[in-house]
């Protein structure tokens, strides 16, 4: 029974062996097989054939990959330059303005130098220290005082004219009033001393940066650009300083004098360095006391 059962089973199992047989074969033959060209053997073509689109699609994503985090390196190195030149360009913009600063104040110091000159005054260059604006920036500080030999009502002027006069010393600061407060004034014509009848006083208007200057008769010339000086009978100012510019003329008549508004020539926005003449008004002689005596003493000799 044993051997009936066996010999059956190799039967049933003969076409399973055989298939495996003839695969085998199959499989020997494939591996065997040369192309007659190249006599490279067919199965390794197979196995190219069959590895090349997974090596494609690979090769693509491997591109793919590469290339991006190429540019994400490039992209991060890019950054840095311009983070890098922003960093210059941002130090050069500030080594081309400080330039200009020093240049611009250089300039000024020459124009104040050479104020010297023009006067012929003792003066004290002084800084701007500090603005007042609970008045409008109406009064300034400046950085020297009365350890300078800076005075109460001296002078304060810049190359391009007047800005002020001192009202309060320190021995190390001193407060000036500009010309456009409302009660500072000064002696001043139109035009040339001398050559001029246009006579007058300037006071400041406050807050619109002019100056109004009054009491000049309606029968003077008087119109728009015409430069304004000052007289020295304020005894603040000395003569020949410039005060500003006409920029409006309500003209007047016989009985009625000039409405003139003035510009001053002092950028007073904009003051960085002034100078203060030490400047102190001449004598004025007082009046001759000895005529009423010698009139009675011709009196009692004609007695």
């Amino acid at each position: 029974m044993a051997s009936i059962r066996t010999q059956k089973e190799m039967r049933q199992r003969a076409p399973v062996w055989l298939i495996m047989l003839l695969f085998a074969n199959l499989v020997i033959m494939a591996l065997s097989a040369r192309e007659p060209l190249t006599q490279q053997r067919m199965v390794r073509g197979w196995s190219q054939a069959l590895a090349a689109p997974v090596q494609s699609a690979t090769s693509k994503v491997s591109g793919a990959s590469s290339g991006l985090i190429s540019q994400i390196i490039n992209f991060r190195s890019t950054a840095v330059t311009n983070e890098q030149l922003r960093a210059q360009l941002a130090t050069t913009e500030l080594e081309l303005r400080n330039a200009r600063e020093a240049a611009l104040e250089n300039e000024r110091l020459r124009g104040l130098l050479n104020l010297k000159e023009k006067t012929s005054y003792e003066q004290v260059n002084a800084r701007l220290i500090a603005r007042d604006a609970s008045v409008w920036f109406n009064t300034v500080t400046i950085d020297h005082g009365s350890s300078s030999g800076v005075g109460i009502n001296m002078p304060v002027v810049t190359p391009e004219g007047i800005v002020g006069r001192v009202i309060a010393v320190s021995p190390w600061t001193a407060q000036v009033m500009l010309i456009t407060d409302e009660k500072a004034a000064a002696g001043a014509i139109v035009g040339q001393l001398g050559e001029s009848g246009a006579m007058g006083s300037v006071r400041g208007l406050g807050t619109s940066g002019l100056v109004e200057m009054r009491y000049v008769s309606g029968l003077q010339k008087v119109e728009v650009g015409d430069y304004i000086l000052t007289t020295g009978q304020d005894d603040i100012y000395p003569p020949g300083l410039n005060v500003g510019e006409v920029v409006e003329v309500h003209h007047g008549s016989a009985t009625q004098t000039h409405q003139i508004h003035i510009r001053p020539s002092a950028r007073l926005d904009q003051l960085k360095e002034v100078a203060v003449l030490l400047y102190r008004p001449p004598q004025r002689p007082a009046p001759d006391q000895t005529l009423p005596n010698v009139d009675k003493a011709k009196v009692a000799t004609e007695k």
